[in-house]
């Protein structure tokens, strides 16, 4: 039956409904699979399309951490405002059920109320969205200045920030419960860098390009084993991590906890960098120097040790606020004398939290030193 104008006539609301049904549909278009025996739908989709199906259930994550969120947005920054390649792992979603699949098209049809949940990329998508918001809020302001010009280049940042791909995996049938266990698996077992991250290393911050190339250009780290394949934890060959090389250089060079750095940003000079990695290298020959035989085993070559030791070490080396070797080479022949065993009394070594472990450690050494360097550290010894 043809209405007015010659357009087809609407006999009633539920078919108006029908009839618009489909194009309300959110497509994601995407290949099935089975991940550990769970239906999984990967693709990769824009940052805008991200952000019209994705939920934060509280009950499975955890509050945003300031600092990683405020990091996050600095290195999206850097592709919105230098045009630099960056790189992002996959977000985890979980669909508890919602949508339909459509094997015809490849596609996973959602209603618009219909939302996946957030398993794993919390912070990465409360990144682009504050960066969206802060942008949106640019442009009103531009706006009202009528200040033409920067309206066209934040309309640009904007459909960058928009268009950005992520790879997604949305697990389609699994339940709250399921989450918060993938959830945990995922941010507490050790990861191994896939092919893809490796390459992108040199995309990260200053500490982890420092700790990269001190492992791969200079001999000395042939004699302390780093397991460079895993982001946190270690094989049993190995004596350091990654992550703990990477909080030695933070230790060493600012004296601060990894949690605290101030430095591990995205921009330095290469001149800053090889300087640095000269430094670390001599601190490194200086520990080889004065310690036992690397061993896992030996207290003096412990995580929660060596993290003490290279704060205790950046005291006396940047005494003059510059690093200097001399300085360094002086404090560091204490180490021969300390009494490693009579840091942690009782079961201290395993009871205590770990910033307390390495607190107590570095108080252990700094007292030592303090009060024996002028008997033990000989004139000799100082100018050899």
């Amino acid at each position: 039956m043809k209405g007015v104008n010659g357009l087809e006539s609407i006999a009633s609301l539920s078919e108006l409904i029908s009839q618009n049904k489909q194009a309300s549909l959110i497509e994601v278009p995407g290949t099935m699979a089975r991940t550990f025996g769970q239906s999984t739908l990967s693709t990769t989709l824009p940052v805008s399309k991200l952000f019209s199906i994705y939920e934060i259930d509280l009950e499975v994550q955890r509050q945003l951490i300031p600092q990683n969120l405020s990091r996050l947005m600095d290195y999206v920054l850097l592709y919105l405002d230098h045009d630099q390649t960056i790189y992002f792992p996959g977000i985890l979603l979980s669909a508890r059920g919602a949508g339909h699949y459509d094997e015809a098209t490849s596609a996973l049809y959602l209603q618009p109320m219909e939302k996946c949940y957030v398993v794993d990329g919390q912070h990465r998508l409360a990144a682009f969205r504050r960066l969206a918001e802060t942008l949106q809020s640019n442009m009103a302001r531009a706006k009202d200045r009528r200040e033409y010009d920067r309206m066209e280049e934040i309309t640009a940042k904007l459909r960058k920030l928009y268009d950005f791909p992520i790879s997604v995996m949305i697990y389609r049938d699994i339940d709250a419960k399921q989450e918060r266990q993938l959830f945990s698996d995922i941010n507490k077992l050790p990861r191994k860098i896939g092919g893809n991250l490796a390459v992108m290393r040199d995309q990260r911050r200053y500490y982890h390009i420092l700790a990269s190339r001190l492992v791969e250009e200079y001999e000395v780290m042939n004699r302390l084993p780093v397991d460079m394949l895993t982001e946190r934890g270690k094989g049993p060959e190995y004596l350091f991590s990654y992550a703990l090389l990477i909080e030695l250089m933070i230790a060493l060079f600012e004296g601060r906890l990894k949690a605290a750095a101030r430095h591990n940003g995205y921009h330095y000079t290469e001149q800053e960098l090889e300087q640095a990695l000269g430094q670390a290298a001599t601190y490194m020959e200086q520990l080889l120097a004065h310690l036992p035989e690397p061993d896992r085993g030996a207290v003096c070559w412990s995580e929660n040790v060596q993290i003490a030791l290279a704060l205790f070490l950046h005291q006396e080396a940047f005494k003059t606020s510059q690093f200097n070797p001399y300085h360094l080479k002086y404090a560091i022949r204490i180490l021969p004398h300390v009494q490693w065993e009579r840091i942690y009394k009782d079961d201290e070594k395993d009871r205590l939290p770990r910033r307390s472990r390495i607190m107590k450690a570095h108080n252990f050494i700094q007292t030592f030193f303090q009060e024996q360097h002028l008997f033990l550290i000989k004139d000799k010894e100082e100018n050899g």
